[in-house]
């Protein structure tokens, strides 16, 4: 008995190996341009009604922090340090989002497949 394999899998199989590999080269090459591209954006969150705006970069650094004159009060230093940490992790949650989201549109959902050494 002869065994057979699914149509197109006999012959050609070096080339789809090519066009795969040719392929992923294509998305690795989407992917570190859009890691340079998303690394250059700033990104801007504010508590407390404006009283605090940070600024972090797309590398994941605070680049600036802007405090209301409004908001210091020396008597109440852990209000200011919660409005300070909330603007901080409000836009490094942006950039987080933005990066998944850029990722995910150029993999088309193959980098939370766990597929080791491709992303």
């Amino acid at each position: 008995m002869k065994a057979r394999l699914p149509q197109g899998y006999g012959s050609g199989g070096a080339s789809n190996l090519q066009q795969l590999a040719r392929q992923a080269q294509k998305m690795q090459a989407q992917m570190e341009a859009a890691t340079e591209e998303l690394e250059a954006k700033e990104y801007e969150a504010t508590s407390g009604g404006g009283a605090v705006k940070v600024v972090v970069s797309g590398k994941m650094e605070v680049t600036s922090i802007e405090i209301s004159q409004d908001v210091v009060d020396p008597e109440d230093v852990e209000m200011l340090s919660d409005l300070v940490m909330a603007a901080v992790n409000e836009a490094l949650r942006a950039a987080q989002t933005d990066k998944e989201k850029t990722m995910e549109s150029i993999s088309g959902g193959m980098s939370g497949m766990g597929i080791p050494g491709l992303f």
